[in-house]
């Protein structure tokens, strides 16, 4: 059954351009992954300063590999790094009971 991680992330107005350019540059990076679905970076419209990035892995054991494989290794490095764009994150995890897609 399939799985998805929805991590909500707060994002002061003056940091969206940085945060979505920084998702960009990085496009490729879970896609290779082992089990990895399907991935949406969803920036609000009104009401709220969360941005939501949207993940759908095989299972469980899938995306736990990524987290503690590439997600870490990319999350870990030297004192250059630049100042996080996002002030706070939460992730929430569901299982997918149903889907649909567009019918042919």
């Amino acid at each position: 059954m399939s799985v998805v991680k929805i991590n909500v992330l707060t994002v002061p107005a003056e940091q969206r351009e940085v945060l979505e350019q920084r998702f960009g540059s990085r496009a490729g990076a879970v896609e290779g992954a082992d089990g990895f679905e399907w991935f949406e970076l969803l920036r609000p419209v009104e009401g709220t300063d969360q941005y939501l990035v949207y993940t759908r892995w095989r299972d469980e054991a899938s995306f736990q590999a990524w987290m503690e494989g590439p997600m870490k290794a990319a999350h870990q490095g030297g004192g250059d790094r630049p100042k996080p764009a996002a002030t706070g994150s939460t992730v929430w995890s569901f299982e997918v009971v149903q889907s649909a897609g567009p019918k042919a």
